[in-house]
């Protein structure tokens, strides 16, 4: 029994090490050069001032009939948004592309999960408002752009909004993903993760809950999931859709675990989300 109790004790202490370095890698900035933007999309730099440095990003203007706002992914930069900017820019629309605060070249300390990066979203639609008065805005915000911009409660600041395999509270982003690393009984170690989130960010549990600012959005909102995604299961995607007002629109993407959605299906992709943005922007 002793050494039974033993070895449980080391094992505890193997993964309470292993959890904190993987706390240490989860939030630290993933500063890297994004390049030069594609040049089909005859793409420009912006540098917008915030209260952590700035948000780096580029715009391509449109015809005057919108603007869409792009939100990466986590350890991602706007490099990933920049296939639907295209499609985007050729329908007309203004696009922004931007790195979240501590991704890619825009200034932040730590990556927290969509709380500090709905400040780069906040100074981003603000640019918008600023430079095309009088037009509409749409946002595209996958996995963390989502949460980001869901969590910066734009208000009418925003007139149609896509949501992308967005987590609906972080614990249980967490825990699904010890789930998939660990088996069902890595969600026990949850909150050994958890734990460290203030101290290294200054963000509590309860700041990451994007499903409570849901019911605060204002425009409609089209939520789209993975089929088979194990990071945001398909009925946490359907609790996200739950939780918006109408009007709102619901696609589970057939086959699609957590990747890039555009691309997984991007003919179907277009069509959809050309037509929820068309009438809400133009």
């Amino acid at each position: 029994m002793a050494k039974l109790l033993i070895a449980f004790a080391v094992a505890l202490l193997l993964a309470a090490g292993a959890l904190y370095g993987a706390g240490s890698y989860l939030t630290a900035p993933t500063f890297h050069a994004a390049g030069n933007p594609d040049p089909e999309l005859f793409a420009t730099p912006v540098l917008i001032p915030n209260g952590q440095g700035y948000v780096a990003g580029w715009v391509a203007r449109g015809a005057g009939s919108g603007a869409v706002l792009l939100l990466h992914g986590v350890r991602a930069d706007r490099r990933q948004m920049q296939a639907r900017s295209l499609f985007l820019n050729r329908l007309g629309y203004t696009v922004l592309l931007v790195d979240l605060p501590a991704s890619g070249e825009s200034l932040g300390e730590r990556i927290t999960f969509g709380a500090r990066e709905a400040d780069g979203v906040r100074v981003a639609l603000a640019w918008l408002r600023h430079n095309l008065p009088g037009e509409k805005i749409g946002v595209i915000g996958a996995s963390l752009g989502a949460a980001s911009v869901v969590l910066s409660k734009p208000g009418k600041q925003v007139d149609a909004l896509v949501v992308e395999a967005m987590y609906p509270t972080i614990e249980e982003a967490v825990q699904n993903r010890l789930a998939m690393r660990l088996g069902a009984p890595g969600r026990w170690l949850a909150p050994l993760l958890l734990m460290q989130l203030p101290w290294r960010t200054g963000v509590t549990v309860d700041q990451l809950r994007p499903i409570d600012a849901m019911a605060a959005l204002t425009c409609p909102v089209f939520v789209i999931g993975g089929a088979q995604d194990l990071h945001t299961p398909p009925d946490e995607t359907r609790r996200i859709f739950a939780a918006a007002h109408e009007p709102k629109q619901f696609w589970l993407v057939d086959g699609a675990a957590h990747v890039d959605l555009h691309t997984f299906a991007r003919r179907e992709y277009e069509q959809r989300v050309a037509a929820f943005l068309a009438p809400h922007l133009k």
